[in-house]
């Protein structure tokens, strides 16, 4: 085949020599940029181009993927050129060689490129000194050359970049410490180095910067440190760089193996040719110890190498470029006076490598002269000698220095300094900490009154903030924070210095320590070392102390009245940290040498914080955990591009936090609008490891950083498996008390120094043994935190083991101090990056405000000083989404209870209307109805049952924070259960009920029945003789007829009396057969004269506690604890009893079990026989009196003679009409609307009321009330506090729940007495009613043929599922109806239930509400009182009441615990009221005895023995008991009589208390805004 032949062709671009700054700058889209400087904060913010993985699309992307790249330390950041490149390469790359040839000669078409030596000269050009400082570190650590002096051809004039040098710190080893294995750090700026200098003269055919890359590089470890021709984009004309002079170093290890120079050696390479950058050269020669001069053509330019005298030139030249003339290169040597050892010639037979090994040998022979050394800030004077600017001149950085130094020049010893001059952060605040603590945990209480003790803790903090306030505030602290307050440029360069000295001082200082601590290890004692190691711990100083000291000023006196001149002088501090805080730097939030965090001063930070951005900002947090000196630092430093502390020796303690903008267009995506990163000290930290609490310090920093993320990164490094399990052990705890507090974090582990390939695959095993771990671990955590059911990691977070691991490689690709950042390294750290951003979006959980946040912080800080977080752990947001749930879950419960109770009362009248006119059921036996009636109401059940499910899921998926109340999900979803089988005993027990008095009356109806028709036939016979009778009969006469007729006809019924129950006999028979299991002893009780038992008050006596008997002291307080219950028991069932009195039916044996089931319920288990058979006896007695009453009144009112005689007169009446034949339509329509229509009428509208007075309370003008219980609770106590009454207190805490039935009687009545609802609900229903009666009416009219008994039988039927008419009333109407068509009475009876709609509207002058309100009986009072009374359970200490939202709740809490004293809890040997709150006796060591422990002593702290379901937390403050604290000073006396007891000896403290302040601590703690 023939050959193919490629011609390639190499083209030169033309170079524009009228490139002008604008125009470029224009093109990258930064022209408004070099006014308004780019700010390191705009540059770190989150957008779509920061995670996701774009080639440039055009000219303007480029800097941005520059930067973005820098700040990740990726050493491929300068290879940035626009996606749409060469479309002729693309062609080449797929083989395709048919394209344009001219396409090719014109540089402009083969796609727009840019040298990327333009684009980093723009960018320093566009930014501020901070980020130029930020952007020369990123690039020191890469490894690239730096701008040394940066030319602007808008101005023509150039800079020395002091500044933006000065950020940058470096170790190496000169060959004289290799030996002892020391080391030199400093910041580069300060260290004096010979510098040697590349230039170039006019054109040259070597790449100056391509051999310099090789002079620089160990030929195992060859790095591009400076950007050269042959690299991509490289070739590109450069239209701004030229002039640019670039520097980088060369830094010595110490292995004269791989050293290049044994001493360390600044190089510059200056861009351009020196003939048209004069400037630059003449400082090169000022600043070097040598100066290289590439040229190829000696023509007449080489007179500018004549002008130097400071340096050494060197003339680099190629013999074999075709410019290179022999005979004048020895001119010229001879001109310039320069020997031939100057010269060094690179022939084609000598290789790059071999020629850069020439250049080494000069070099290594330059740097030997000490005299040729030069710091950058000594520079600075030759530059301003030469008119060019020094960036650190500028006002701003200048002033900002000077006041550094004023500052810093005074620290000689930092651990004396930071006593004298920072004297509050030392021991005071750790002292301040621990008591803090202390306070919580109540560790050294011992035996002492609980309150008095934490009174006296208060009084020690009070005093340490005087003594802090008494401090006289240091010089250097006042400069200090006149220097923040400077204008924010200025402040910036302020924060930067300082960090800046402060760290060269510590290294300084460090270093000579270090030293002294290897000299002594020699041959020193270890108390010695100890001191030193010591010293070493002492002198960390940083500019954190700064700020912490400037927190401790204002807690100290942020305490102080607001009106006080102190207090005013320093409020302004947190809106300064704020504005830091905005721009990038870092915030300490926790303090690691103290182990503390100063709340108020970090409240106050972001509350300043709230105000500078919309207050309604989201954030989202990651952290990072992992062992000390691990690189955790690094690793965020790297992922966001921040700037945490990384310096040598400065490990970061406690932990600090760093606010990240996110982009406006990218926020809604990620659903935040700020990133808060926390960067922690490393766990297992040696610093620590000898002091006794060093694991609860980790346990506790990783609760709080845990506790505060979204998202955890824990740093595994692999060398370091051994520790690392023992702080997974701290992270799994961590994790075990999040979940059970309601937050779930994602969990991202990176594996660190991974580098294979295959490192994810060959893995697999390992994940699997740390997930195998990782769930030993959780129930191991379980066990401690007492939460057994947990067993596996993957139960208390969100935790996927293939995505939720990350590998990365080692940082440095070769050996430091010359080794760039791996590039692998900083690929996987951006790919861990884009991973943690999806997991972000992905969060079902709301993000926080930054008042939610600091709230959540507060919370987290108040559980972990108590030793047990998880029960100790309050927060207003986990309140205020439980109180929601409650709110919305009430709801849902309302509507179906009001559901389901209109379906009772529609079966209930259809029961009652079964087989008369009015039944619809074509079923014929009234079981059969129960049974359709009863599977209609399961199936609405079911529906209702799984319609709240749902909208309890919808609420779990769609609501904000909701993930915090997300373990009370099942709860909820057991209380939709429990709901559904209550209201299906209820409506089954009702509608049987119904059933069995309808049955029960069956033969009594029969008998009128039967009675009725016997006397209308009798009558209709006399009539029908008197009308055959010629005479005319009187009045008398036809009564006489009447009456004889009557008398036959009823004279039947004396021998149907009902027959009659003996009462008492039924309900003892019921109550032996109750008590026949408890033994003989309450068999022997109850055998005795049930009447004369259940009269008077119920008193439990000391005879009946034989548990007691052999404990005297305490009898009266277990008697008077068993007769509230006692009380609370007779008033619950004289209740049932009276509701069972208004029924209109008679007794039934299944009442007096009810309430004996009622109180067996209510009794706990294990209390004392005789007192269970007693208090049975008694009720019992109490209620067979007033069934036996109702029995007898039930008789009467259906004994059929007197049923029948009471219609006597209307029978006669009726005879008489008929007998003169007078009208009977308009008569008999009245009749029938006010005898049958309006009772039922009346009956229909109290009966409908019921739902909406309770619907009026719970979602009326005040309802929120009634909305849940803890507004309930709120209420309540906020009414109590108002009236400020003893009587009512007394009986809030003696029979809570007679009172709260009161309580609500009282606000019913307020709202339906007070004002027209009440008679605006009985015309809703009246109209509704008579809409319904016209509806029939209209119905049963439509066949115009139909009799008037069938035309009131077909209305009765059409009304049969609404309303219940008397068959007696109705028998009446209808007895002696004619049989004339109905049409003319329906027009009347429409008339008459006008008229009976208009009478029942009028209400008289003089209506009675009250009575009205009182006939809709208890239902809504009971309603309301058994939503909102709840469990009934009471706090065994303190009694206070449970007031869990959902009715099915595993655990019982209450907001706001009282003084025990308060439960009726007494000293043993004084009988003085305890003080003791229960929220604090739990964590204490004191110890409480009651019926429950059998009388014997038992630990307050293992009270979950005895009371499992009950979880009693911390208070999340002092204050959150001020209510009840406020109430026992008030009534201490009062209750002290009440109970039987002395008063309480309460502290001092709580004497101060007013009343605003207790109402100020009831909002507080039921979060009311």
């Amino acid at each position: 085949c023939e050959p193919t032949i490629v011609l390639v062709i190499i083209v030169r671009p033309i170079i524009s020599t009228e490139t002008e700054l604008d125009g470029f700058l224009k093109k990258l889209g930064l022209k408004e940029h070099y006014k308004e400087k780019l700010s390191l904060s705009s540059v770190l913010q989150i957008d779509t181009k920061a995670v996701k993985d774009e080639a440039a699309k055009c000219l303007s992307d480029l800097p941005w993927c520059f930067l973005k790249k820098l700040m990740m330390v990726n050493s491929t950041a300068r290879n940035v050129k626009c996606s749409a490149g060469s479309e002729s390469e693309q062609d080449l790359a797929r083989g395709n060689v048919g394209f344009d040839f001219y396409t090719m000669l014109d540089p402009k078409k083969s796609g727009e490129e840019l040298n990327p030596l333009d684009i980093i000269t723009a960018l320093f050009l566009c930014s501020n000194g901070l980020l130029q400082q930020e952007m020369a570190v990123k690039m020191s650590m890469c490894q690239f050359g730096l701008p040394l002096l940066l030319p602007d051809c808008g101005t023509q004039k150039h800079t020395l970049m002091l500044w933006a040098l000065r950020g940058i710190v470096k170790k190496y080893r000169p060959q004289a410490l290799s030996d002892t294995k020391s080391f030199i750090e400093k910041s580069i700026v300060v260290a004096e180095l010979p510098m040697v200098s590349f230039v170039r003269l006019g054109e040259s055919s070597l790449s100056k910067s391509e051999i310099l890359n090789t002079l620089l590089s160990n030929p195992q470890q060859y790095h591009n440190t400076f950007f050269h021709h042959n690299m991509e984009c490289g070739n590109v004309p450069r239209e701004i760089a030229d002039g640019l002079v670039e520097t980088s170093w060369y830094l010595p290890c110490g292995n004269k193996n791989i050293d290049i120079f044994n001493e360390p050696v600044a190089v510059a390479n200056l861009r351009g040719d020196i003939a048209l950058c004069e400037l630059q050269f003449l400082f090169l020669c000022k600043t070097s110890a040598a100066v290289f001069v590439f040229l190829d053509n000696f023509d007449k330019q080489y007179e500018l190498l004549k002008k130097p005298d400071e340096t050494e030139i060197f003339l680099i030249v190629n013999v074999d470029s075709k410019n290179f003339n022999s005979e004048r290169c020895k001119k010229v040597l001879e001109e310039l006076s320069l020997p031939q050892t100057n010269i060094v010639c690179k022939r084609k037979e000598v290789n790059d490598a071999n020629f850069a090994k020439t250049l080494q040998n000069i070099v290594r022979n330059v740097i030997k002269n000490p005299d040729k050394k030069k710091s950058i800030e000594q520079m600075a004077d030759d530059a301003i000698k030469l008119g060019i600017i020094v960036d650190e001149h500028a006002s701003d950085c200048q002033n900002a220095e000077k006041n550094a130094e004023a500052i810093t020049s005074k620290i000689k010893d930092t651990a004396q300094y930071k006593e004298k001059e920072l004297p509050r952060q030392g021991s005071i605040w750790k002292e301040l900490n621990h008591l803090e603590k202390e306070e919580c945990r109540l560790r050294r209480a011992g035996d002492k009154d609980i309150e008095k003790y934490k009174c006296g803790l208060r009084q020690q903090k009070a005093k340490l903030r005087e003594q802090q306030r008494d401090l006289d505030i240091s010089n250097d602290m006042i400069s200090f924070m006149k220097a923040i307050s400077c204008p924010a440029v200025e402040q910036a360069y302020f924060f930067k210095w300082m960090q800046i000295k402060i760290d060269n001082l510590s290294r300084e200082h460090l270093s000579n320590l270090r030293a002294e601590y290897k000299q002594k290890s020699k041959d020193s004692s270890k108390e010695e070392l100890k001191v030193i190691d010591q010293q070493l711990s002492k002198s960390a100083l940083g500019i954190e102390n700064y700020f912490r000291e400037m927190g401790q000023i204002y807690e100290s006196t942020v305490s102080l009245p607001e009106s006080d001149s102190v207090r005013k002088q320093f409020m302004h501090l947190p809106k300064l940290c704020a504005q830091l805080l905005i721009d990038g730097f870092p915030l300490e939030l926790v303090d690691g040498e103290a182990s503390g965090i100063p709340l108020a001063w970090v409240k106050d930070v972001f509350s300043e914080l709230t105000r500078m951005v919309d207050p309604d900002s989201k954030i989202r947090v990651v952290t990072v955990l992992g062992i000390q000196s691990t690189g955790k630092s690094t690793l965020l430093n790297t992922m966001f591009g921040v700037q945490f502390a990384v310096s040598s020796g400065r490990c970061t303690r406690g932990a600090f936090m760093l606010l990240i903008r996110v982009n406006k267009e990218y926020s809604k995506e990620m659903n935040c609008d700020f990133l808060i990163i926390i960067d922690t000290e490393g766990l297992k930290s040696l610093e620590l490891a000898q002091l006794e609490d060093s694991y609860e310090h980790d346990n506790e920093l990783a609760t709080i950083v845990v506790g505060l993320s979204d998202i955890t990164i824990l740093n595994i490094a692999m060398e370091n498996m051994t520790d690392m399990k023992d702080i997974l052990q701290i992270v799994v705890h961590a994790f075990l008390r999040m979940k059970e507090v309601g937050k779930k974090p994602k969990c991202l582990f990176v594996h660190q120094n991974v580098s294979d390939v295959s490192a994810h695959d060959n893995n697999l095993r390992d994940r699997t043994v740390l997930l195998q771990q990782l769930d030993e671990m959780t129930q191991a955590a379980a066990k401690v935190e007492k939460k057994e059911e947990y067993k596996s990691f993957k139960e208390v977070m969100e935790y996927d083991p293939d995505t939720g691991n990350g590998y990365i490689p080692g940082l440095w690709h070769g050996n430091p101090p010359m080794a760039p950042v791996n590039l692998g390294y900083s690929e996987a750290v951006y790919e861990q990056k884009t991973n943690i951003i999806q997991m972000l979006k992905d969060c079902k959980s709301s993000a926080y405000n930054m008042d939610q946040f600091l709230d959540w912080t507060a919370s987290l800080w108040n559980a972990i000083k108590h030793e047990n977080f998880i029960f100790s752990f309050r927060n207003s947001l986990v309140a205020d989404a439980y109180m929601k749930i409650c709110t919305e879950f009430n709801k849902w419960e309302w509507e179906f209870k009001r559901h389901i109770y209109s379906l009772e009362i529609s079966a209930k009248t259809q029961i009652s209307n079964f087989g008369t006119s009015a039944g619809k059921s074509k079923v014929s036996d009234i079981r059969e109805l129960v049974m359709e009636l009863t599977t209609e109401a399961c199936s609405e059940l079911m529906k209702w049952e799984e319609k709240l499910i749902d909208n309890l899921e919808l609420y779990f998926e769609t609501e904000s924070h909701v993930h915090l109340v997300e373990r009370y999900r099942e709860d909820f979803k057991q209380s939709a259960k429990v709901l559904r089988n209550q209201l299906e005993r209820l409506f089954k027990s009702e509608v049987n009920l119904a059933a069995e008095n309808k049955e029960g009356m069956a033969k009594v109806e029969e008998v009128k029945n039967n009675t009725t028709k016997r006397l209308e036939g009798e009558v209709l016979r006399l009539l029908e003789e008197g009308r055959k009778s010629k005479n005319k009969q009187s009045d008398d006469e036809l009564r006489k007829d009447f009456d004889q007729v009557w008398e036959k006809a009823t004279k039947p019924l004396v021998d149907k009396v009902m027959p009659k129950t003996d009462i008492y006999s039924n309900v003892h028979f019921q109550l032996r057969n109750n008590v026949a299991s408890m033994g003989s002893h309450a068999n022997q009780i109850v055998n005795v004269i049930l009447k004369e038992h259940g009269n008077g008050d119920f008193k439990v006596k000391c005879g009946m506690l034989k548990k007691a008997i052999k404990f005297t002291q305490f009898c009266p307080n277990y008697e008077a604890e068993l007769q509230a219950k006692a009380d609370e028991i007779i008033a619950y069932c004289k209740r049932i009893v009276s509701n069972k009195r208004l029924g209109e039916t008679d007794y039934h044996e299944n009442y007096i079990q009810e309430i004996l089931q009622i109180i067996d319920a209510k009794l706990d288990q294990g209390t004392e026989t005789q007192y269970v058979v007693s208090l049975k006896l008694h009720i019992c007695g109490y209620a067979a009196s007033i069934f036996e009453e109702m029995h007898h009144r039930f008789i009467t009112e259906n004994d059929p003679i007197d049923c029948v005689n009471r219609d006597k007169e209307r029978f006669f009446e009726d005879f008489k009409d008929l007998y003169y034949a007078r009208e009977q339509d308009k008569k008999k329509a009245e009749e029938f609307a006010i005898c049958c229509l309006q009772p039922a009428v009346k009956t229909y509208i109290r009966v409908h009321m019921v739902p909406d007075v309770v619907d009026e309370m719970v979602s009326g003008n005040d309802s929120v009330t009634f909305s849940s219980r803890m507004f309930f609770q709120y209420s309540v106590l906020k009414d109590l506090l108002s009236k400020d009454k003893f009587c009512h207190f007394e009986e809030y805490t003696s029979s809570y729940e007679k009172f709260i039935r009161e309580w609500i009687q009282e606000q019913i009545e307020k709202t339906f007495l007070d004002g027209p609802k009440l008679l605006e609900l009985e015309d809703k229903y009246l109209k509704k009613c008579i809409e319904c009666i016209v509806n029939a009416i209209q119905k049963a009219i439509v066949n115009k043929q139909s009799t008037q008994k069938e035309f009131v039988q077909d209305m009765c039927r059409e009304l049969g599922d609404k309303l219940v008419i008397s068959q007696d009333a109705l028998s009446a109407c209808m007895a002696l109806l004619k049989e004339a068509t109905a049409e003319k009475f329906a027009d009347f009876l429409k008339q008459s239930v006008t008229e009976m709609e208009q009478a029942l509207q009028k209400k008289p002058e003089g209506t009675d509400l009250k009575d009205k309100l009182d006939g809709l009986g208890s239902r809504p009072l009971d309603t309301l009182t058994e939503k909102l009374v709840g469990c009934g359970k009471q706090c065994p200490f303190c009694k206070a009441p449970c007031e869990a939202g959902a009715e099915s709740h595993k655990a019982h809490h209450v907001e706001i615990h009282r003084p025990e004293g308060l439960g009726r809890y007494r000293c043993q040997d004084s009988k003085k009221l305890c003080t003791s709150i229960c929220t604090s006796s739990i964590f204490g060591n004191g110890q409480f005895r009651n019926s429950d422990t059998q009388w014997e002593l038992h630990s307050f702290k293992e009270y979950k023995e005895l009371y499992r379901d009950w979880e009693i937390p911390a208070d999340n403050s002092y204050t959150a008991s001020d209510y009840w604290k406020y109430v026992m000073v008030r009534f201490n006396k009062d209750f002290a009589e009440s109970y039987s007891a002395n008063p309480a000896d309460v502290p001092i403290e709580w004497t101060t208390i007013s009343k605003e302040a207790a109402d100020k601590s009831l909002k507080e703690a039921f979060g009311i805004k």
